[in-house]
């Protein structure tokens, strides 16, 4: 899957890097010791994090500043790692998906990047991480229609597909899921980035049974 990420959006955020994790799995309802390593981590962060310190952790606070810049209050479109911040500290715990996206979930959670996983058989590529257009929208996954002019988008041959923000339901993640692409989006840089993209291999492994034939590792930037 060729990813690229278009001028435009790297003016505005001249540190962003994504770290691509592809893969086979067997996505099912739930995994309980996967939930106990998620209570873990949420249990360290409510220890450790305040509501009012989640804006300026450095990988959210790259992304509000470059929602900034490209003209979209990052109050109103949050990034979803901040959303997901916000949850655990106000007591409202985290939504029980399927293994894929809690896995997902738990990925942002540890490296404070907003972290998309998508259908990757349900994709046309090219994907090309670009800024919104004039007109673009798309139903969000639980959601009403996001307007994502303005909003950094991942964009396939058929159109938006995800944005740091909030995903379409085109390309979600379902029990039928067998191919995967997930994207760490690092507004911050780099740094880290590849042991985060080792974690989510390592939990892709052992809670939804990727095939280690299949596992791939991609850098962008």
């Amino acid at each position: 899957m060729e990813i690229t990420i278009d001028i435009s959006l790297k003016e505005a955020a001249p540190l962003l890097a994504i770290g691509a994790v592809f893969a086979t799995v067997e996505v099912t309802k739930h995994d309980p010791v996967l939930w106990t390593e998620i209570d873990k981590r949420v249990a360290d962060i409510v220890a450790q994090t305040t509501l009012h310190s989640v804006p300026e952790m450095p990988e959210v606070k790259a992304l509000r500043d470059a929602y900034r810049v490209l003209g979209k209050d990052p109050s109103r479109y949050r990034g979803s790692q901040e959303s997901l911040f916000r949850r655990v500290l106000q007591g409202k715990g985290l939504f029980r998906i399927n293994t894929a996206v809690d896995i997902n979930n738990l990925v942002s959670l540890e490296s404070a990047h907003s972290v998309g996983c998508y259908d990757a058989e349900r994709l046309q590529p090219p994907v090309t991480f670009r800024v919104g257009k004039a007109g673009e929208a798309y139903r969000g996954i639980g959601k009403e229609s996001i307007n994502l002019d303005g909003l950094p988008v991942f964009a396939d041959g058929a159109g938006p597909f995800g944005s740091p923000t909030s995903d379409s339901e085109r390309a979600m993640i379902t029990l039928n899921t067998r191919e995967i692409m997930m994207l760490i989006i690092a507004f911050s840089g780099s740094a880290g980035l590849s042991q985060f993209a080792e974690r989510a291999t390592t939990l892709l492994s052992k809670y939804a049974k990727a095939r280690p034939e299949t596992l791939q590792y991609k850098s962008i930037s």
